[in-house]
């Protein structure tokens, strides 16, 4: 088996790592979390945005792989931009959607001139809106809380509850009966609590033949990218805190070379790589197509439990100037904090992970 990453992955992440480590250098003062217009405009000029999307949306006909490469890079830099929301319903819209669908919402956020949120339960959790038939479509209701990257959305890709089976929906921020209320999360990314009154969606705004799976796929391709994001912020993490640790000195001798810190760096560099090792196994079963419940499930519970003692690490090795919120360290640990619990923390992974294991037995 040939677990190289291929050309077009090293391409744009190459090319992403650029960008975004220019813009990093370029705001080194910046606030925690936000959206940065000019950023995810730049990221479009350079072809990073639909490079990702499938040929017929007009994209450059690449797929998950390469979106989790970006997105490694984004978490590297804590970059405040909403490309995980956004190319995950884009994605979504592309494989169950319609030229309509394409034309409205997908060319809009590969130029950067709009952005898109996907409003998922977490895992284990029942879906946040329900929905009731109506003459020509569906009636949608409900609260979801802290959707990621919604506060700048022009439109939505809802979990729906209906008689025979989840779904999703497309609903613009803008439709009457929705309202888009701006939330601040643990790291200062974006989020919104999306409230939905009644919400009139046509039949065609159904996605996908067998709604239940397109529900449910969307949701496994939303936590492998979060997975990547996490991937980059601990890897980044990490890296500060190796060069903190042989710079900083106690007794006349770098505290890196202390047995106890070594250890803690070792234990984390084995976490980060668990993180990396699941995600690309998760990651390419989706890309093929392959039943990866218990894949994406092991990767977020990798992502999360491991992600949390890579954090707190860092945290502790860089002492005082690790708990100081004008550190570049604070950055990564509240980035790393937001991607553990979203979509399901470690616990619920578990628990999605073992009943797979238990139907699997029966």
């Amino acid at each position: 088996m040939d677990f190289s990453l291929t050309e077009a992955q090293h391409d744009l992440a190459g090319l992403a790592r650029r960008i975004l480590t220019d813009w990093a250098e370029q705001h080194p003062d910046r606030d925690l979390g936000g959206f940065d217009r000019e950023l995810w405009r730049s990221m479009a000029k350079a072809g990073l945005l639909d490079a990702a999307l499938p040929a017929e949306t007009g994209g450059g006909g690449f797929g998950l792989l390469e979106q989790c490469s970006l997105l490694i890079e984004i978490g590297r830099t804590a970059a405040p931009v909403p490309y995980l929301a956004s190319v995950t319903a884009a994605s979504s819209l592309a494989r169950f959607g319609t030229p309509t669908h394409v034309e409205r919402w997908i060319l809009p956020v590969s130029r950067g001139e709009a952005t898109m949120a996907v409003a998922l339960a977490d895992e284990g959790a029942p879906a946040p809106f329900a929905a009731q038939r109506s003459e020509d479509g569906w009636l949608v209701s409900g609260t979801h809380t802290a959707v990621l990257d919604g506060a700048h959305a022009a439109g939505f890709l809802c979990e729906v509850a209906a008689d025979d089976g989840d779904a999703l929906v497309v609903v613009p921020a803008d439709a009457p009966g929705v309202t888009v209320s701006a939330q601040r999360t643990v790291n200062g990314d974006d989020a919104a609590l999306v409230e939905l009154r009644d919400v009139a969606v046509a039949a065609e705004d159904v996605l996908g033949e067998s709604r239940s799976d397109a529900a449910a796929l969307t949701r496994k391709h939303a936590i492998v990218g979060l997975c990547a994001l996490q991937l980059g912020i601990v890897a980044r993490a990490l890296e500060l805190t190796g060069e903190y640790t042989r710079e900083r000195e106690q007794f006349d001798k770098p505290i890196g070379s202390f047995q106890a810190v070594r250890q803690r760096l070792a234990d984390a560099y084995i976490d980060v790589e668990a993180v990396r090792l699941t995600l690309w196994q998760a990651a390419w079963q989706l890309a093929e197509g392959l039943p990866a419940g218990e894949q994406v499930a092991t990767a977020k519970f990798w992502a999360a439990d491991a992600g949390h003692r890579v954090a707190h690490t860092a945290v502790h090795l860089h002492g005082g100037v690790g708990i100081d919120t004008d550190s570049p360290l604070h950055r990564y640990f509240a980035a790393a904090k937001r991607a553990e619990f979203a979509l399901g923390g470690a616990t619920s992974q578990l628990r999605t992970l073992g009943s797979l294991l238990a139907a699997k037995q029966a």
